[in-house]
């Protein structure tokens, strides 16, 4: 693996399969915390599933961790390395010029990310662990009941102003991270240039609706307390 990832392009590669398997958990994400803005219910047992099916929890989630820790890493490694291989002596060279501030960027905006997705952990993910496995959840795992406490849970965490703004500034900067990071993903795997445009296309609205989304859902939370 490490021989593998020596090579400039198989790390490249690796960067945008990561960014791929992320870009389609976000919208598995998205549509299961969309429930939560028309039924109660279908938020109870989509979070039930998701929460207690074996398949998820043992063997997709750690994956997803991985991909998670594996994708921001790969990101930093590749920025070292892009700023290890410029030449300084090249005193004209204005990247503004060639590419977007986000494109220069990247790094900084995976950054404040990972710092929101450690957040965001510690305000959902963690606490879950510790109801299920270590405290116990018996009215929330009782067979053929609905009486379910995630709608109230995702409910409550939205009731801080301080902590929906954090969400909402993180969200936006995942948009701008997503209008770079998604087109450069479908080109370093060597998509073809005659699909460019829609990637090109597919990429904005995408990087737009996804993180509208979440922020939809936290401002409906909030205001609705």
């Amino acid at each position: 693996m490490s021989g593998f990832l020596s090579s400039s392009i198989a790390r490249k590669v690796a960067m945008a399969l990561s960014a791929l398997f992320l870009i389609f958990f976000l919208i598995i994400h998205l549509a299961v915390n969309l429930t939560s803005l028309f039924s109660e219910e279908a938020f109870n047992q989509a979070s039930h599933f998701m929460g207690t099916n074996p398949l998820i929890q043992f063997a997709l989630q750690p994956i997803l961790i991985f991909g998670v820790v594996f994708h921001f890493v790969m990101g930093f490694v590749l920025e070292l390395k892009n700023r290890a291989s410029r030449n300084v002596k090249y005193a004209k060279y204005n990247g503004a010029a060639s590419a977007s501030w986000m494109s220069r960027n990247m790094a900084i905006s995976g950054g404040v990310i990972l710092a929101f997705i450690v957040i965001h952990f510690l305000d959902f993910w963690i606490p879950e662990l510790n109801t299920k496995y270590v405290v116990g959840d018996m009215s929330g795992y009782l067979e053929g009941t609905t009486n379910y406490r995630y709608y109230e849970e995702l409910h409550h965490k939205f009731a801080s102003p301080v902590k929906v703004g954090i969400y909402v500034v993180a969200f936006v900067l995942l948009a701008l991270h997503l209008l770079h990071g998604f087109q450069s993903a479908f080109q370093s795997i060597g998509f073809n240039n005659k699909y460019t445009s829609c990637v090109k296309s597919l990429g904005k609205w995408y990087s737009i609706l996804i993180p509208l989304g979440f922020i939809i859902i936290a401002l409906f939370h909030h205001f609705n307390h």
